[in-house]
């Protein structure tokens, strides 16, 4: 859309342009050959004409800063509104769940480079059928939920027909689906390395996860690992892989969560769409008054 934007600029001299990146658009998973050289050049030939450049993580606004010498672009997070959840139990009590086992959510697009092939195979390590069942706490079982839909959903279907401790939920409306988060003890955001959006991003459902007070567990990636850490709100794997993630999820069976629990309710205070939203507002109060 930002060549029909300058193209109005062009014809309305009063026309402003806001470039929103929600990605780091030339750098998007899937993205490649023809297209996606005739995205750079578009970008770098445009956004120039642009009187401010939005986008959602610090990392992708500094790169965007080096390749294009423009003002630093806005950061606003996609962050859900402010929200206050008792917390539920739907699915411990759908799935039968044992009451002392831990219960892991990956909710959202079931799509590669999400992790959710590693997630997988993590999960079944735990397994009482897999072949490296070793639990330090052997009362505790971890067990994982995958909520929403995409192309690998039927994967995710065969593997809790085989797994005890891998279940499948469909998706459920935006306006409730917190509702069903809090029914989790960790939120699993496992985004791959295969573009630099994904390497710098801060995905949505991470927030998603922390509006519903859920410890997470992240990517060893830049922007996740350095909010993660900084505001102690979960764990980073050390690798990205099946052993990174299967070392996470037995460090989460003796974790602490009452601690994290404490930053969590702090960084939902600060970290949700209605302070956003002002970030944005004020962006835009500030381009009428030129």
């Amino acid at each position: 859309t930002l060549p029909i934007g300058v193209l109005i600029k062009f014809l309305h001299k009063d026309a402003k342009i806001v470039y929103d990146a929600h990605e780091y658009e030339t750098e998007m998973n899937g993205l490649s050959g023809f297209l996606k050289s005739a995205a750079k050049f578009l970008e770098r030939s445009l956004i120039k004409y642009a009187d401010r450049v939005i986008t959602v993580s610090n990392a992708i606004a500094e790169e965007y800063v080096r390749l294009y010498g423009i003002q630093k672009p806005a950061l606003v997070f996609n962050t859900p509104f402010l929200q206050y959840h008792p917390k539920r139990d739907y699915f411990r009590k759908e799935f039968g769940i044992g009451k002392k086992d831990l219960i892991f959510l990956y909710q959202g697009s079931l799509a590669p480079g999400r992790g959710v092939e590693i997630v997988l195979d993590a999960f079944k390590e735990f397994s009482k059928k897999g072949a490296n069942h070793t639990i330090e706490n052997s009362d505790v079982m971890p067990c994982v939920v995958f909520m929403g839909y995409g192309p690998l959903e039927e994967r995710i279907k065969e593997s809790s027909k085989e797994y005890s401790n891998i279940y499948f939920h469909e998706a459920v409306a935006p306006d409730i689906l917190l509702e069903y988060t809090s029914s989790a003890d960790f939120g699993i955001s496992f985004i791959e390395d295969c573009c630099l959006s994904y390497r710098y991003c801060l995905p949505n459902k991470m927030f998603e996860y922390l509006m519903a007070e859920l410890p997470v567990i992240v990517s060893n990636l830049p922007e996740m690992k350095h909010f993660v850490e900084t505001k102690g709100v979960g764990l980073v794997v050390d690798k990205n892989s099946v052993e990174g993630l299967v070392k996470s999820i037995q460090v989460a069976l003796n974790i602490d969560r009452e601690s994290l629990l404490k930053n969590i309710k702090s960084v939902k205070e600060h970290f949700h769409w209605e302070a956003q939203e002002q970030v944005l507002l004020d962006l835009y109060r500030g381009i009428e008054s030129v």
